[in-house]
């Protein structure tokens, strides 16, 4: 058996979750932030058996696509704290997703 743990956008959350239960998967979704941009995201967490491994990471690369998203990051004028404060939009990719595939000692349903 195996855990496969799937960080991914919130905005591609549902449409994960959509797509692994009607493909008969079970998913647990776990509210999560992420440390770069310190916005929202989702660990799903699914129990399959090692031949599903790649099935579940097809669903996933499916959906979770990604794409550029424009940023707005503060900066100061003089390189300094006391500084003026200026924002500039900053390009950046976002979206895909981060899987770990983790062996599974065992698997307890009560």
């Amino acid at each position: 058996m195996k855990l496969i743990i799937s960080i991914v956008q919130d905005e591609d959350a549902s449409d994960v979750i959509e797509a692994l239960t009607d493909e008969n998967y079970r998913v647990t979704k776990l509210a999560t932030t992420g440390g770069f941009l310190k916005s929202g995201n989702t660990t799903l967490m699914t129990g399959v058996e090692e031949n599903q491994v790649n099935d579940v990471i097809e669903i996933i690369k499916r959906i979770c696509k990604k794409r550029k998203e424009l940023l707005v990051a503060p900066t100061t004028l003089n390189g300094s704290e006391a500084g003026y404060m200026h924002q500039y939009p900053v390009k950046i990719n976002v979206g895909g997703a981060t899987l770990f595939v983790l062996d599974v000692d065992q698997f307890i349903k009560i």
